[in-house]
């Protein structure tokens, strides 16, 4: 029986390719199975990730949230260089608009919901943002 490097070479690269631990290929004459061990660094990186989102929903919890009403682009400021509407540690007053989401060429302003001091910011200037998405939180 001969060992077809080329074979195994190309499923070799297949995992990487498409990110998969284990690739099986087989006919009637050969059966070959590649695997590769995933590493345990990722593994704790994403369990410590989790962890992290935790704390935040814990953080969160703590005062109001406000959301984007609409899918586009937020901007912090009236224009690029401008002075930003919100900054962490601004009292801001109930209507003042906190932020810009543009959306097909209209700037939608984005009013808040209360009287408070804004305690994070949850998205950078020009990010795309969903319908939903968290902005900020206000206590």
């Amino acid at each position: 029986m001969k060992i077809e490097k080329k074979l195994i070479k190309e499923l070799v690269d297949y995992l990487d390719e498409f990110n998969l631990s284990e690739i099986e290929y087989g006919n009637s004459d050969v059966k070959i199975k590649v695997s590769k061990k995933i590493s345990s660094t990722v593994a704790s990186a994403e369990i410590k990730n989790i962890k992290t989102s935790e704390n935040q929903e814990k953080e969160i919890e703590k005062g109001t949230k406000v959301t984007s009403p609409i899918i586009g682009t937020a901007y912090m400021a009236a224009e690029p260089g401008g002075k930003k509407f919100i900054e962490v540690g601004k009292k801001i007053k109930k209507g003042n608009t906190i932020m810009i989401v543009e959306a097909m060429k209209t700037m939608n302003h984005v009013p808040s919901p209360k009287d408070g001091t804004v305690t994070k910011i949850f998205i950078e200037d020009g990010q795309p943002v969903e319908f939903g998405q968290l902005l900020i939180l206000i206590d």
